[in-house]
């Protein structure tokens, strides 16, 4: 059986490495994106450079309308997903708990967590077997600031993906006996677009490493929970953040 991954959020960052390495390691590979299409068809294109084979997708992971139609451009154009990154996700809004518009809330909520669960949705719909599919995993992206709180700037960001991390447990042990695995990977702080301007040169020397994590080093622990290595790992929130 060929292997196809969905990697939500996948022309940058963390999503991009993922669907990077994925291809590497044979995946046919969907990618995601919401409006940088030249972004998502540059990953697309080193891969199908490099002799893989991806496509891109354009799809608001907020919206039911777009996530349902997202998978079914993606089961012709490639088939049937054997695995989900979900990797779309966004930080803001920033600052005291105080200071936060409820519209921006929302949206950070639409994307971080009803996003994550309509894939997710739409996902175990193709691969379990009690949908007559043949298994899969699945991977959800949190962050150390779920265990950190975010005091002062992003106690919103840590909440949305804090209910990541139990939707991923208990979803691990819904679908356990239909040959799917959930597992979520919980990034420290990682050198990507996604942080606040000035955030890594800042933070980074402080860590206990000295340095911020690369996306690359957080797409290798995502692999490794989608592989046949990790076949009795599920419900599982593996820790990608240098001692942080």
């Amino acid at each position: 059986m060929s292997e196809i991954l969905l990697v939500t959020g996948g022309g940058r960052g963390i999503g991009a490495a993922s669907a990077l390495l994925a291809a590497k390691r044979g995946y046919a590979v969907a990618i995601n994106y919401l409006a940088k299409s030249d972004r998502a068809e540059a990953v697309a294109a080193q891969i199908r450079g490099g002799g893989g084979k991806a496509e891109i997708f354009a799809a608001d992971v907020s919206q039911e309308k777009d996530v349902v139609r997202l998978f079914a451009e993606v089961d012709k154009k490639l088939g049937r997903i054997t695995a989900l990154v979900n990797s779309a996700g966004i930080l803001g809004p920033l600052g005291r708990i105080d200071a936060v518009e409820a519209r921006g809330i929302e949206t950070l909520l639409g994307i971080n967590v009803t996003g994550t669960l309509l894939c997710c949705r739409e996902a175990v719909r193709r691969m379990s077997t009690k949908h007559g599919g043949q298994g899969g995993a699945i991977v959800t992206l949190s962050t150390a600031q779920a265990r950190l709180g975010g005091a002062g700037e992003l106690t919103p960001y840590a909440a949305s993906k804090a209910a990541i991390e139990i939707f991923t447990f208990g979803l691990a042990q819904e679908l356990a006996a239909e040959k799917i695995r959930v597992n979520c990977v919980r990034p420290g702080v990682i050198d990507t677009e996604i942080q606040p301007p000035g955030r890594i040169a800042q933070i980074g020397p402080k860590l206990p490493m000295g340095r911020a994590g690369r996306p690359e080093e957080v797409a290798s622990a995502i692999l490794w929970l989608l592989s046949p290595e990790a076949s009795y790992v599920s419900g599982a929130v593996l820790d990608v953040t240098g001692a942080r």
